[in-house]
């Protein structure tokens, strides 16, 4: 889920950090500058970890700052595709489900990879499977469904997700369009980072199912020692 990224930068230290020692200084201005932002390709930087190289710093004319060169390690938020997470459920609609980890909210589990059959419910706002179903079976059929039959992924409810795939988007603003006099209104920005799951196999999906799984498994073993 974390990796270490080495990163080269040119950094500032304004006059008012001049007495403190030059690695804390440095440090605090990487964290101001990367800390919670989102590099391409390489993910969401989260703090870090430790300096490799600084050179000396100097005084270019007219700032009054001292800038270093510097080569630093930075703790960064990429999960490898097929990695199993633990996330909660943020909100749902009809085009899937969106998880958050507290610190970051872009990952989503699109209807494919949705446990089959499931569908969604718009009144409870929440996807659910329904187990005993089969794959032939349609959204209205599903819907018709007994509610004590369907499985619920709850707002709020944790669940375990596995990696599919990530996605970074560079979307830059520019200045607004117009069409003969008629302004153009720009398209939703979309998250700089986003990362894509999947709860369709065994194990995956809130992790109060399988609890209540293995609840019933052992009570089936004990019944068989004592038989």
């Amino acid at each position: 889920m974390f990796q270490l990224s080495i990163i080269k930068d040119t950094l500032p230290i304004l006059p008012a950090a001049f007495a403190l020692p030059p690695e804390q200084a440095l440090t605090a201005a990487i964290n101001k500058k990367y800390a919670n932002r989102v590099l391409h390709d390489v993910g969401l930087c989260i703090a870090v970890f430790d300096l490799v190289s600084a050179s000396e710093g100097r005084v270019r004319y007219g700032d009054g700052c001292l800038w270093y060169k510097v080569t630093f390690r930075m703790v960064v938020f990429r999960p490898f595709a097929g990695e199993v997470l633990l996330a909660r459920v943020k909100s749902s609609d009809e085009d899937g489900i969106r998880l958050t980890l507290g610190f970051f909210d872009d990952m989503y589990v699109p209807p494919a990879y949705l446990p089959q059959p499931s569908a969604f419910d718009p009144n409870e706002r929440a996807h659910f499977w329904l187990a005993d179903a089969g794959p032939e079976q349609g959204t209205h059929e599903l819907l018709d469904s007994p509610v004590a039959a369907r499985m619920y992924i709850d707002k709020g409810e944790v669940v375990r997700v596995r990696v599919e795939m990530d996605e970074f988007y560079d979307d830059e603003p520019g200045p607004p369009k117009a069409s003969e006099g008629v302004r153009v209104e720009r398209e939703q920005r979309r998250p700089p980072y986003t990362v894509t799951c999947s709860i369709a196999e065994q194990g995956l999906g809130p992790t109060s199912w399988w609890k209540a799984a293995e609840a019933v498994l052992e009570g089936e073993g004990e019944e068989m020692d004592q038989g």
